[in-house]
């Protein structure tokens, strides 16, 4: 699929499928006796009358068609039109439109066009009319349709033949430099996104500790002028005094990995680490997930943390922005059970000295997460960002849909909700209490790896906060919710979702 901008509207446009978006007519008068203004604009009203022969204001009687958020209706046009079909887009309130709503609006576009066996769609959205900066605009648009009509079927015996297939997408109205720069911005962000979906969507036996250094080098590789790789083996990661994460992999027949990833321009004013939770499975060790809704199933998506990480490696390293080094860092694993496991009741001694008693070998991603932690304490960066699907006490808090976060850093607090609301992927801030800490106060460790179950997601964030010392600013995000689907919704389909690649790239650009 090609998508392009185009100086042509759609009076001049000849194809299989138009979608003209259109706010809601809703209004905050106070004169009751006014009656709302129509939804078609004047110039609508003509080019309905010209083109489509009455059909955009039949839709909205026949419909009785608002125009709210998330709305639409269709008919296929009758006669010797230039158009074939034609779909009308509800936007909601004018007042309330963000970039948000031009993906959402832009893959309903897309899933209809393909569903009507459109080859060729334009996209006649008012998004100037809103934000005047088109790069901005273009690139929510082209962010919309490539991830919504991204579909992993790498897995099917049988691969359905989908008929006539969308071929090329115009955003009409607009053909500017600006516009043009949005749509390849769109385009690298979204390659970061399909990697991350598709290395959380494939089974535990496919994505490996192996698999994913290997998804590293081939970045490294790739985008060799900016991009270096060093991947630990266990021998180095057993020199660097790595008790925490060697004792979660100690059971596994699969070598762990400790990736570190770097990006690195020509000029570096600042230094900033992102470090990804990379259990490839977690079985639970020998506190073993077991019974109906322990989820031991999904158990592949407990290296979304590092899934995320590689993608935003991978978007940045076509970027390519200059000013900022960042490392991408994941101590990855398998989290398994045989004769040689992590018993509850170990004690662990991570790589800067702090001795941990394990009194749930299933908490595993913060052992794992501490020695990451602790190497990347030592590289001189301005700040930290770790993320791991971490808790199920995050979901408990905020539902499937919603990330927490934890920082000790109002500064990088507010660049992480910044980078979030660009993206269009919610995060909440959560409360660092250090009174709950000593819930995990051990009479033989230093302290334990859990608390009690009240709070579990902030004593989790709190054991991680016992590993950065050196490093002004930290952060972590527990994503445990919105990595996974089972179900589509706006231009996010079933399966692992990308999330929060969009977030880290934010955050990258603009640190």
């Amino acid at each position: 699929m090609q998508i392009y901008t185009s100086v042509s509207n759609v009076s001049n446009w000849v194809g299989d499928g138009c979608a003209i978006a259109i706010f809601s007519n809703k209004t905050d008068k106070t004169d009751k006796t006014d009656s709302p203004e129509p939804l078609l604009t004047p110039e609508l009203i003509a080019l309905d009358q010209q083109i489509f022969a009455g059909t955009l204001q039949e839709l909205i009687t026949e419909n009785e068609f608002k125009a709210e958020s998330d709305s639409n209706v269709s008919s296929r046009l009758a006669g010797t039109t230039p158009i074939r079909k034609v779909l009308l887009l509800g936007l909601g309130d004018r007042t309330k439109v963000t970039a948000e709503t031009w993906r959402k609006a832009a893959a309903a576009a897309a899933k209809w066009a393909e569903q009507n066996k459109c080859k060729t769609l334009a996209l006649a959205f008012p998004f100037t009319e809103i934000n005047k900066d088109e790069f901005v605009g273009t690139q929510a648009i082209a962010e919309g349709i490539i991830l919504s009509s991204h579909k992993d079927k790498r897995f099917k015996s049988e691969q359905k033949a989908n008929g006539s297939k969308l071929e090329k997408i115009e955003i009409l109205g607009t053909d500017s430099e600006a516009a043009k720069a949005g749509i390849l911005q769109a385009q690298k962000i979204c390659s970061g996104v399909i990697l991350a979906r598709e290395l959380v969507s494939a089974p535990a036996n496919i994505i490996t500790p192996e698999a994913l250094a290997q998804s590293a080098q081939a970045i490294a590789d790739n985008y060799s002028t900016c991009m270096s790789l060093e991947v630990l083996e266990k021998a180095d990661c057993e020199a660097l005094g790595m008790g925490a994460f060697l004792g979660v992999s100690q059971a596994s027949d699969l070598p762990p990995k400790f990736i570190h990833l770097t990006y690195r321009p020509q000029t570096v004013t600042k230094k900033l680490g992102i470090i990804g939770k990379g259990v490839t499975f977690d079985s639970g060790g020998l506190n073993i997930k077991s019974g109906a809704g322990s989820g031991i199933e999904m158990m592949k998506v407990d290296m979304g943390g590092a899934a995320a990480m590689l993608g935003a490696a991978r978007a940045i390293a076509q970027i390519q922005p200059e000013g900022i080094e960042v490392h991408f860092i994941s101590a990855v694993c398998e989290n398994m059970i045989n004769g040689n496991a992590m018993h509850p009741g170990d004690i662990l001694t991570a790589s800067n000295g702090k001795t941990i008693e394990v009194n749930n070998t299933d908490a595993e991603g913060r052992l794992t997460l501490a020695d990451a932690l602790v190497f990347a304490d030592k590289l001189g960066l301005d700040a930290i960002v770790d993320l791991a699907t971490l808790t199920g006490a995050i979901i408990v808090s905020l539902g499937s849909t919603m990330a927490g976060y934890w920082s000790n850093s109002d500064e990088l607090a507010a660049k992480i909700e910044d980078a979030a609301n660009h993206a269009g992927e919610k995060f909440w801030r959560m409360p660092l209490e250090e009174s709950y800490f000593d819930k995990m106060k051990s009479v033989v460790a230093d302290f334990k790896n859990t608390g009690s179950r009240e709070g579990g997601s902030i004593t989790a964030a709190l054991f991680l906060k016992q590993f950065v010392d050196k490093t002004p600013a930290w952060a972590h995000l527990d994503v445990a919710g919105p990595v996974w689907t089972d179900k589509e919704s706006g231009y996010t389909n079933a399966g692992g979702t990308g999330y929060p690649v969009r977030t880290l790239v934010n955050l990258i650009l603009n640190f």
